[in-house]
């Protein structure tokens, strides 16, 4: 009787649970970026960082996206690099390190963390 007690009283918390997504939109021909985050989709979140480039350039794609986690993007000479993880360190590291594999002089340029995560 304990254990369907328990399981009963969990519930509750699941059900409030939620998923919270970011993205990172950037324009390579002009180095314009947007972004979003806590929005209840991965769509919403992609449109609304397409929007906030587009403002500013033509030629915006979504390079990442992240739910409950953090988003970098690091532009150099020649190319860029873009990741996720959390902590923000982990998506930092990893997307200077894509970065530096097509360009010089890598550094962050936009940190976005999902639901307060850093």
């Amino acid at each position: 009787m304990r254990g369907t007690l328990l399981i009963f009283a969990l519930a509750p918390l699941t059900a409030f649970a939620q998923d919270y997504y970011g993205a990172i939109a950037y324009s390579p021909g002009t180095g314009a970026h947007g972004w979003s985050l806590n929005h209840p989709t991965r769509n919403a979140a992609e449109k609304v960082a397409l929007s906030n480039c587009s403002k500013h350039a033509a030629d915006c794609k979504t390079q990442v996206w992240f739910k409950n986690a953090c988003g970098t993007l690091a532009t150099g000479k020649g190319g860029f690099g873009t990741a996720w993880g959390n902590p923000q360190k982990a998506a930092d590291d990893e997307a200077l390190k894509l970065c530096a594999r097509h360009a010089k002089g890598c550094s962050v340029v936009r940190r976005v963390c999902s639901d307060g995560k850093s």
